[in-house]
C-alpha cells in the first residue's frame, strides 16, 4: 500500500531487500545488505533504498559508517530508540519503558514548545562505545 501511495511499484528486488532487512532484525548497512540479497549491483541497491525510504517504508540511521545504516520505517516495526557505538559503528534497537518514554514525550513537547516548536515525534541516538569496545 506505501508503495502504491508513492507511485512505485513493489518489485521483487524490493521485497528482496525488505526481507533482509526482516531476516535481519536491525539496521543494515550496503555491505550487509549487498551479501543478502541476490544479484543487485550496489547502483541498484542504492536506488531500490531511496524509493522504499521516499514511500516510507525504509528508514536511513545515521552511523559512523559510510553512507549511513537502513532499518524498517517504525510504523512498521514499532517505536525505538538507537544505541550508537562510535568506535566500531554497531547500531543497536532499544525499546525504552512505557513509563519512561511517556516522560520522554512529556519532556520534548515542553521544550519543543518554549522554543516555538511543533513536536511530531521524536528520535533518540545514544552514541558512547559498546560492550566490545569499552
Amino acid at each position: 500500500m506505501l508503495m502504491k501511495s508513492a507511485g512505485q511499484r513493489y518489485t521483487t528486488k524490493r521485497k528482496d531487500i525488505v526481507g533482509a532487512m526482516v531476516r535481519l532484525g536491525q539496521p543494515a548497512g550496503i555491505p550487509e545488505l549487498l551479501r543478502l540479497v541476490d544479484d543487485l549491483p550496489q547502483s541498484s541497491l542504492y536506488r531500490n533504498l531511496t524509493v522504499l525510504q521516499d514511500a516510507g517504508v525504509v528508514a536511513r540511521v545515521m552511523s559512523s559508517q559510510d553512507g549511513g545504516l537502513y532499518e524498517l520505517a517504525e510504523h512498521i516495526t514499532g517505536h525505538h530508540h538507537h544505541l550508537l557505538c562510535s568506535q566500531c559503528g554497531v547500531v543497536k534497537d532499544v525499546v525504552v519503558p512505557d513509563a519512561l518514554e511517556h516522560d520522554l514525550d512529556t519532556t520534548l513537547a515542553k521544550l519543543a514548545k518554549r522554543e516555538g516548536f511543533a513536536l511530531d515525534r521524536h528520535r533518540l541516538d545514544l552514541i558512547g562505545r559498546c560492550a566490545s569496545c569499552q
